[in-house]
């Protein structure tokens, strides 16, 4: 087995791992954290594989805007502030040890430079090739992951409107 191959699967481990703690999260903050630690795995992977301007969109795109995005939902739904006490070590303990394996292959990743002795051959494609790649065969995929990502939102709208209309009765219900 090669380097890269010690590299793909500790990587793939990383971001099954990050990913099933961000589904098993009780803490809404906490999953948006082991998510965007799977996103970084994913941008590593394309990075890997010979495809850095993939890489830097899945960092900007969904590690910085969609997940930004899910923040403030969180914070429109209003989350108990008792359920985002102060972490303790036992919380923190995954998402260090994701994070120094993840600083360890990007280290590795960069230090021995990926493209030089791959045995996989290379695929390099300028931005606007892989742009019309994307929108003349794909087009209809992305357009229905933006339709569900606009209903996520109207929907994460909609739960916290009606939380409020609760709490909004349950106030004058004690006056």
């Amino acid at each position: 087995m090669t380097l890269y191959g010690i590299i793909f699967y500790i990587l793939a481990a990383v971001i099954v791992i990050a990913t099933g703690l961000a589904i098993t999260r009780r803490n809404l903050v906490h999953a948006v954290i082991y998510l965007i630690i799977s996103f970084f795995g994913s941008a590593m992977l394309y990075f890997l594989f010979g495809a850095p301007l993939l890489a830097a969109l899945e960092i900007i795109i969904y590690a910085g805007a969609i997940m930004v995005l899910f923040l403030f939902i969180i914070m429109m739904l209003r989350v108990d502030p008792t359920a985002l006490r102060r972490p303790s070590l036992r919380h923190w303990l995954p998402a260090g040890i994701l994070g120094i394996i993840y600083l360890a292959v990007a280290a590795l990743v960069v230090i021995t430079d990926p493209g030089s002795q791959a045995t996989l051959k290379t695929a390099m494609a300028r931005p606007r090739a892989l742009g019309q790649f994307l929108f003349q065969r794909y087009w209809l995929s992305v357009e229905i992951i933006s339709f569900l990502l606009l209903i996520a939102l109207i929907g994460a709208l909609y739960l916290a409107r009606a939380f409020l209309k609760e709490s909004r009765e349950q106030s004058e219900g004690e006056l």
